[in-house]
């Protein structure tokens, strides 16, 4: 049953009940990246190889996880200082008032793969000439096989004036920098609603991890002030850098239709320059460097993204073409095998490719990157081709979401009968919030 739009309120009780009954059967697997992972009941490959996997967040742990159970003998070794695992998917939860912060808090301990051995430090180079890289302890590890699964660097210093730790405080927010900072966004928030005012929503030109946060933050905000009765006494404005809200097609059309509606003002090729926090004025800058001057009680800042320091200075990053100025990893995009140095993958946001940077598109990929890495070490042709694929819920009200789910090309690829792309329902709602973080364990754990 969907959620009529144009309403305020979610579905009934008996709605709700009908739908959990619908999506009992589902399981976590095909609640995150909708499509089966392949199974890992093969008998594993004999190998004494070292693997090296740089990252510990999703892609790394999952991967590590498959391939301790398809090598026989393989030693593994994650290296990542971070000791906190985080539910990155659920900060838009927190930062709205959903979700309680210890939602989104886990261990890495807890799901590391049992006999891999982890270097707590932080690897600053990459010399793949050399198969090693380099801690910024100092040590040197060596690897036959390397695996980068790094993420993204938010680099903050190209908005002037940004300051990481004032966010929650003069209506400045932000759910991307940690789940502290989601929780101080949804105090900002909440705030902010109360009175109402103009606020402000941005979107950087670069390539960003879960490119629909800004817009479910934009939503849920809009239905925040309704919520308090403030949306008459208030403005929402979204000031895009780019010439579009989103990279595929239908999706930006359907949302930007969905806003005019809603009352949601869209400012194009506006990128964010500058903040002075204390007087909340927001610079923004358009392509030809003309440079406006916006006030505002309330902002969301997204940050540039491009790739760590370690990956973007070496020998691994792309050289040449739109990946290149970011830093990201040089992966085919087919096999997310590197395109020069063949005993190096990527996995997850670190990877130069078209588009994917969700959780679901590791739930997808980390299947195929494992199996590469085993097929590699065995001789073999690396024979399974990643489509791209990328997963949404896009939260449109508080008991609302699309289910957005596309590819490389763009195309839309729904994989649930009941899900029609681009309509709101409950059901993508309860995935969202009640569905998702299963299905991440699972696939943080190597089951799916």
């Amino acid at each position: 049953m969907e959620h009529t739009p144009g309403t305020d309120r979610p579905p009934t009780r008996a709605s709700r009940r009908e739908w959990l009954k619908t999506v009992g059967g589902l399981g976590a697997g095909s609640a995150l990246g909708l499509h089966a992972s392949q199974p890992l009941a093969q008998a594993a490959t004999p190998s004494k190889a070292h693997i090296v996997i740089v990252g510990s967040g999703l892609g790394g742990i999952a991967v590590a996880n498959r391939l301790r159970k398809q090598l026989d003998g393989a030693r593994i070794t994650l290296i990542d200082k971070k000791e906190i695992h985080n539910y990155q998917p659920g900060y838009t939860l927190v930062a709205t008032g959903v979700w309680p912060v210890g939602k989104v808090i886990d261990h890495n301990a807890d799901f590391q793969p049992s006999g891999a051995e982890w270097i707590k430090d932080m690897v600053a180079a990459f010399e793949p000439a050399n198969n090693t890289v380099v801690t910024a302890g100092g040590q040197r590890v060596n690897y036959d096989v390397l695996v980068v699964a790094t993420g993204t660097h938010q680099d903050w210093a190209r908005i002037e004036g940004m300051d990481v730790g004032a966010i929650g405080t003069n209506g400045l927010a932000s759910v991307y920098p940690s789940s502290d900072a989601a929780v101080a966004t949804w105090a900002a928030m909440d705030a902010f609603r109360q009175k109402g005012g103009k606020a402000v929503m941005t979107l950087p030109a670069t390539p960003l991890k879960c490119a629909g946060a800004p817009l479910k933050m934009t939503f849920m905000l809009r239905d925040r002030l309704a919520q308090a009765g403030t949306l008459g006494k208030s403005e929402v404005h979204f000031h895009s850098a780019l010439g579009n809200v989103f990279g595929v097609k239908p999706i930006n059309d359907n949302v930007l239709e969905r806003w005019k509606n809603l009352g949601i003002q869209v400012h194009t090729n506006e990128a964010l320059a500058a903040l002075d926090i204390g007087k909340r004025i927001a610079t923004f800058a358009s392509p030809e460097g003309e440079r406006t001057e916006v006030p505002y009680d309330f902002i969301h800042v997204v940050p540039p993204m491009r790739a760590p320091d370690a990956v973007k200075h070496s020998d691994l990053a792309w050289r040449e073409g739109p990946m290149a100025a970011g830093g990201w990893l040089e992966v085919d995009p087919k096999t997310l095998q590197h395109k020069r140095f063949p005993n190096v993958f990527g996995i997850g946001d670190i990877n130069g490719t078209p588009r994917g940077k969700t959780a679901a598109t590791v739930k997808k990929s980390a299947p195929i990157v494992a199996q590469h890495v085993v097929d590699f070490l065995a001789g073999r042709a690396l024979g399974q081709v990643f489509d791209g694929y990328t997963s949404c819920p896009l939260i449109i009200r508080e008991g609302s979401a699309m289910l957005i789910e596309f590819d490389y090309a763009g195309k839309l690829t729904p994989s649930l009968p009941m899900i029609e792309p681009l309509q709101e329902s409950f059901f993508a709602w309860l995935m969202k919030v009640r569905m998702l973080k299963p299905a991440y364990l699972a696939v943080l754990k190597g089951r799916v």
